[in-house]
């Protein structure tokens, strides 16, 4: 049994090369050099041992020692041009007649020469094969010698041990040369799984198993040739004319036996391997390929070379347990073109690890091999052409084919998710441009050129872009770009914070960028824009409103022929925002969760006992989240029906709340907030009665606050609802006392029961002497007409004494308990109540007793 790597030398090497690369060990590990270096220095050790050993031989011997010798030297030759050689893995792995060489041999030779004549004649068989296949490799060719005469001077000692001076034809004899060539087969089958486990060539689990299955045949019948051989050598030495014929079926019987087993190992190898070809990209395939190339033909190296519509790509893969770059490449190489129905996909090249020439099903499999690993190239380009495909249609679903830029529906879409995404009170823009006098510019140098000043225009822009803001073109010559978060400043007119100024100023830089000269086919041209900008909060409009109220800006622009025109919220009363949260006011009152109240109590100033408790709307919308009062409210007021309803369902929310807290024990009304509208509705008493009916609440649990604006009105139906009202027993209270210009004469031509001092008032009575003097004019306007008096918006221990030596009797705010939703207010009106006798003390500012 043997082992042989060739490699030729590498192509344009140096004249003067080191012994590495001379001996055929460049490339190799050092742990693959070390152990040929160890097998062939123990081998020359064994061989020059045995022949220093004195020669004894039994007398019957057939043939003189020196005969003996060279006949020993000439089987050794033969055994080894014989061999047979079967692929394993990445090497090839050779199984000879040695066991029959070694047992005739130890018959006709003195059995210390055995080694010697061994390694000698293997070297010289190996040389003269090496030179017939011109692959020389010194280190190889050496390792196999030396691993064979190890393995004769293993099985020589076994034998000598084993037969003593027994006769040739005895028992003992014959067990002593069968022991001797299981000695021989299992040194020599040790050193070739450990070489080519060495050189990665196989699994050793594979070796063993692969090699046993070729070797054990082979073994049996060198026993019996070589026990047949000797017995004809003593006996009948006409007989070994015989041997010939026989020797040469067994030969071919055995050639047969492992080329069957190599072409069932190698078309399971690539049935499976086809098999498993990935279906992904071009990447996978090859990849997949390349090892599967590797695996099935045992190959040193593979290539493939794909060939698409972008032109031709190189892939490779080298097998392990050779650095191919220094040692070359081993082995024939077979090229195969890759074809589909005609059409080729590319080349497969494959570096058998054999170093004689392919066989035929060597070729018939890499070819069949190409063929299918062409199918999946082919399918992955396929591929890869749909996914290209879809998504150009993707983007072209999304994107303006010209520009590259979003366009309109995808500027609506991904807009509003952005605006969702933001904080509702975020000032956000949208300023929208367009090129005048755009057809000039096509009419003169036609569309081709207009085309291409589209595109730098949309260049432009796309630098003039920052991070987050989405740039879109909206019309043939119309551009859009969505500024989300805009800078605020504070507007020196009404004091507050105002995203307008920048917005514009973003506005008057794109516009005067866009404004610079281009060149568009070797034409120096300037293109003038103008832009229209809208600004918002991000809770307060969709996109789809925001793009109109920028196309109004963008008109009135184009009209006054300026560059920047901003939106104006008094040329455009109505707007498709109002019109859809009209709708969505329809849904919230169809839904049970959206209309909602908060409630918050209003104290006693020294008890801290509650007097009532205030209920405040809320709209949980589903998109823009909590809205307050002043959101919505307006919207409500426009619509005679949609304002019935949503009144009823207030006053339902507040008096089945109050319901709860009277029947917990807590006797304080209920405060709901009046609209003008329902001050103008001769209906709306009969409306209030009927709700106080549904609840079986008396009047005495419901307040009404109205406005002083609203109460002070000329119309004659205020004064008739207010009259039927207070007619039913409902109380009245007057909100924002304070803020109105007629704040006095309001208490006289309504009577109200309570009065409400606004918070502007509470917040800087501490430090303004103008505001205290209000809060103390209404307490004592209050406890002169006998009604009861409110200070809104406490937040602090120190407005709270200064309310308590202004004698006001009650308050609401912060201080005494944060609005909160109906299912918690029973357990804090409850709470306060509870604690009231224990909060009699008088306070100082910093709540000291």
């Amino acid at each position: 049994m043997g082992f042989l790597v060739t490699a030729p030398p590498v192509a344009g090497a140096r004249v003067r090369r080191s012994w590495i690369e001379l001996s055929g060990l460049a490339g190799r590990s050092r742990g693959v050099r070390a152990f040929t270096a160890a097998v062939a220095g123990s081998a020359l050790v064994v061989a020059v041992l045995g022949v220093l050993l004195p020669v004894h031989r039994p007398a019957d011997r057939p043939l003189e020692s020196v005969v003996g010798i060279g006949v020993a030297l000439a089987l050794v030759v033969a055994a080894q041009l014989a061999r047979l050689r079967f692929r394993l893995g990445r090497g090839m792995v050779s199984v000879s007649w040695g066991e029959a060489a070694f047992i005739i041999g130890f018959v006709v030779a003195p059995p210390g020469w055995l080694p010697a004549a061994t390694l000698v004649g293997a070297l010289a068989a190996w040389t003269l094969l090496s030179w017939w296949d011109s692959h020389r490799n010194p280190a190889e060719t050496v390792h196999l010698a030396a691993s064979l005469s190890l393995g004769t001077a293993g099985a020589t000692l076994v034998a000598t041990l084993l037969a003593g001076d027994a006769p040739v034809q005895s028992l003992r004899t014959v067990g002593a040369v069968v022991a001797g060539a299981l000695t021989y087969l299992l040194i020599t089958f040790s050193l070739a799984t450990l070489t080519l486990t060495l050189h990665r060539d196989a699994p050793p689990r594979q070796i063993i198993v692969r090699a046993s299955y070729a070797k054990i045949p082979m073994f049996v019948g060198n026993l019996v040739v070589g026990l047949a051989a000797v017995h004809a050598l003593v006996d009948g030495p006409l007989w070994l004319l015989a041997f010939l014929p026989g020797l040469w079926l067994l030969q071919r019987t055995y050639r047969f036996h492992l080329r069957g087993e190599e072409e069932r190992r190698m078309w399971e190898a690539f049935s499976a391997a086809t098999a498993t070809l990935p279906a992904g990209t071009e990447t996978e395939v090859v990849r997949a390929g390349l090892g599967a190339a590797l695996d099935v033909f045992g190959a040193r190296r593979v290539e493939i070379e794909v060939r698409g519509r972008d032109g031709e790509r190189r892939y490779a893969e080298d097998g392990p347990g050779q650095d191919n770059a220094v040692a070359g490449l081993p082995g024939p190489a077979i090229t195969r073109s890759m074809a589909v129905a005609g059409d080729t996909v590319g080349e497969l090249t494959v570096w058998l690890a054999d170093p004689t020439l392919p066989v035929p099903r060597d070729e018939a499999a890499i070819s069949a091999f190409g063929d299918a690993l062409a199918g999946a190239l082919h399918d992955a380009a396929t591929r890869s052409q749909m996914a290209e495909l879809e998504e150009r249609l993707a983007r072209d679903r999304t994107h303006d084919r010209l520009t590259g830029l979003l366009n309109r529906a995808t500027l609506l879409t991904e807009g509003d998710q952005r605006l969702r995404s933001l904080d509702r009170r975020r000032p956000v823009a949208l300023l929208l441009l367009d090129i005048n006098d755009f057809r000039e510019v096509n009419g003169t140098l036609g569309h081709r050129h207009g085309d291409e000043v589209l595109r730098v225009v949309a260049e432009r822009l796309s630098e003039l872009s920052r991070d987050g803001e989405l740039v879109a073109r909206t019309g043939d010559d119309e551009f859009a770009l969505l500024v989300p978060t805009v800078a605020v400043l504070a507007d020196s007119a009404a004091l507050l914070p105002s995203s307008l100024p920048l917005a514009v100023r973003r506005a008057r830089e794109l516009a005067e960028h866009l404004n610079r000269p281009m060149e568009v086919s070797g034409v120096r041209i300037a293109v003038e824009v103008a832009v229209g900008v809208a600004a918002t909060s991000a809770g307060r409009a969709d996109l789809g409103e925001l793009v109109r109220r920028a196309s109004l800006a963008l008109r009135q622009a184009k009209r006054q022929q300026v560059s920047v025109s901003v939106f104006d919220a008094s040329q455009d009363a109505v707007t498709t925002d109002g019109l859809a949260m009209l709708a969505e006011l329809q849904d919230a009152l169809a839904a049970d969760d959206q209309i909602m109240l908060n409630l918050q109590p209003a104290v006693d100033l020294v008890t801290a006992a509650p007097t009532g408790v205030e209920a405040l709307v809320r709209w949980r919308h589903p998109r823009r989240g909590q809205l307050s009062p002043t959101e919505f409210i307006p919207v409500v007021e426009h619509s005679a029906e949609l304002h019935t309803a949503f009144t009823a369902r207030v006053l339902d929310l507040a008096l089945e709340a109050a319901g709860r807290w009277h029947a917990a024990g807590v006797d304080v009304p209920v405060s709901v907030n009046v609209s003008a509208r329902s001050l103008l509705d001769p209906g709306f008493p009969a409306q209030v009665a009927e709700a106080l009916r549904r609840h079986h609440a008396p009047a005495s649990h419901l307040v009404l606050e109205i406005t002083e604006s609203v109460a002070v009105s000329e119309e004659r139906i205020v004064d008739e609802v207010l009259a039927e009202l207070r007619g039913h027993g409902i109380q009245l209270s007057l909100d924002d006392f304070g803020t109105g210009y007629s704040s006095l004469a309001i208490v006289t031509r309504a009577p109200v029961d309570e009065i409400k001092i606004d918070r502007s008032f509470v917040d800087d009575m501490i430090e303004s002497r103008a505001a205290e003097a209000v809060v103390r004019g209404a307490v004592e306007l209050g406890a002169r007409l006998g009604v009861r008096v409110v200070a809104e918006g406490v937040e602090t221990t120190e407005q709270r004494a200064a309310l308590i030596a202004l004698k006001c009797p009650t308050a609401q705010g912060y201080h005494f308990c944060k609005p909160m939703p109906a299912d918690k207010i029973v357990q804090a009106l409850t709470q306060l109540a509870e604690a009231a006798p224990d909060n009699i003390r008088p306070l100082r500012a910093d709540d000291a007793v």
